[in-house]
């Protein structure tokens, strides 16, 4: 009965959970960035006539965002899982806190701009001549970008250097999370497809694991038979 536990509980930890939530995560949130930057080209502080134009595409992409919250969040459980002892007590603590303090900017920012985009189809003009336009663009932008992806970067850091330690990635791909998230932390409010570095980064590192723990199996197999 416990054998059959242990080998259930090993099933749920693999490299491949993590590597498959971190892809979806990656997908979801790449997906959601391009419709939304597609839809507001000029940014979140645009004029407000993207609103009745695109206003059912924006509302899709934040829609996104929760499943994409989702799987980063299991992401991150598992990633902790895997590096098991060899966790390191200072970067995992970096490490889990800026990355659920980036989860928690994500929903905030989809969150306020999903109410605003609410409170529009019922009173768009109320809407655009009090402010609150205004003052929800500027909240989520400032939440998203200056706040959000900037603790992105702080998880990247303390992801490539727990990776250093551990050699759970090639130290190639560790130094290139580092240089990207300084990249991340430095120009995020300059160049505006930045945003998209995070779930790219992500989306190599699950993409790794995933062909290690596949190649690990193959080997396991011929291996038995």
């Amino acid at each position: 009965m416990n054998h059959n536990i242990a080998e259930r509980r090993a099933s749920l930890t693999t490299p491949r959970a993590a590597a498959v939530a971190g892809i979806i995560f990656s997908v979801l949130l790449i997906f959601s960035l391009l419709l939304i930057r597609i839809s507001i080209p000029e940014g979140i502080l645009a004029a407000d006539d993207w609103l009745s134009r695109s206003s059912r595409t924006v509302t899709l992409a934040l829609n996104i965002v929760p499943f994409a919250g989702i799987a980063f969040l299991w992401f991150i459980g598992v990633v902790r899982d895997h590096l098991g002892v060899h966790e390191d007590r200072f970067f995992a603590t970096v490490f889990l806190g800026s990355g659920l303090l980036f989860l928690a900017m994500l929903f905030a920012s989809a969150a306020t701009a999903g109410g605003m985009i609410s409170m529009y189809g019922a009173h768009a003009r109320l809407v655009v001549e009090s402010g609150i336009y205004t003052y929800s663009s500027a909240v989520t932008y400032q939440i998203m970008n200056i706040y959000a992806m900037r603790m992105a970067g702080v998880f990247m850091i303390s992801t490539s250097t727990l990776s250093l330690r551990t050699g759970i990635v090639p130290r190639w791909m560790a130094y290139l999370g580092i240089v990207l998230a300084l990249f991340l932390l430095l120009s995020i409010t300059i160049f505006a497809w930045a945003s998209l570095v995070f779930p790219l980064w992500v989306l190599l590192i699950s993409v790794h694991i995933l062909i290690v723990k596949i190649r690990r199996t193959e080997q396991g197999t011929s291996v038995s038979t």
